[in-house]
């Protein structure tokens, strides 16, 4: 049966169908996550709330133990990747990842940019070689199978590709940019729109983004 990461990087607790202030983020990743988890009964879930616990930034320190070989590293070193180690371990056990990532002044939330910091790594994600002809990088995971699903909220609305504020949306994008770098590039999305109105055309909004998930969880369940 399928491992299924479930993260989560909104700083709000709980889902908006149980909060009056819940998020919307936490509530589409629970939706997906439990109606996956019915259709598919042996379902390994791994979960990850950057949103509560966030990852640590990447430091110099961080920087000088990843580009050290494995055999070479210090026990200092070993400490410092600590968390990177597990994340990368959980990411590597995923055959699906299903990211909660609302946006936050058009990006997404710092901890989760901690938390592609850690997964994006020399020699596990990704691979590296001066020598090398052509490109010197190359993804670890390309081969791997594993699938993403990006579920976003954000205040305004017209975040699409095209739409008013299109070419302001890094959410998705920066996101899809980094998990191609290391091999995942199959990618769904679906997200939550007016938020800051508060009306009907939330609400609108929310109807549509529970009915995305609904169609991914059948689809991408379909398709394993």
């Amino acid at each position: 049966m399928a491992t299924l990461l479930h993260i989560d990087a909104s700083a709000r607790m709980g889902g908006s169908d149980t909060l009056a202030h819940g998020s919307h983020t936490r509530r589409l990743t629970a939706r997906f996550v439990r109606q996956w988890t019915a259709l598919h009964p042996g379902t390994e879930v791994i979960r990850r709330d950057v949103g509560q616990e966030p990852p640590p930034p990447v430091t110099g320190q961080w920087i000088h133990a990843a580009f050290t070989p494995e055999h070479a590293r210090e026990d200092w070193m070993r400490e410092e990747l600590r968390v990177s180690d597990a994340l990368v371990d959980e990411l590597l056990r995923a055959d699906i990842i299903v990211a909660g990532v609302p946006m936050y002044n058009f990006a997404p939330p710092a901890p989760f940019k901690a938390y592609i910091d850690n997964i994006v790594r020399v020699g596990r994600t990704f691979g590296f070689d001066r020598s090398r002809d052509g490109e010197p990088y190359w993804p670890l995971l390309a081969d791997a199978g594993k699938r993403l699903v990006i579920l976003s909220s954000r205040g305004d609305f017209g975040y699409l590709p095209g739409g008013r504020m299109g070419q302001r949306n890094h959410v998705e994008a920066s996101v899809c940019t980094a998990f191609a770098y290391i091999g995942v590039t199959e990618v769904h999305t679906a997200a939550v729109e007016y938020d800051e109105f508060a009306d009907e055309r939330l609400a609108e909004s929310i109807r549509q983004a529970e009915a995305a998930v609904d169609r991914l969880v059948s689809a991408l369940g379909n398709d394993g």
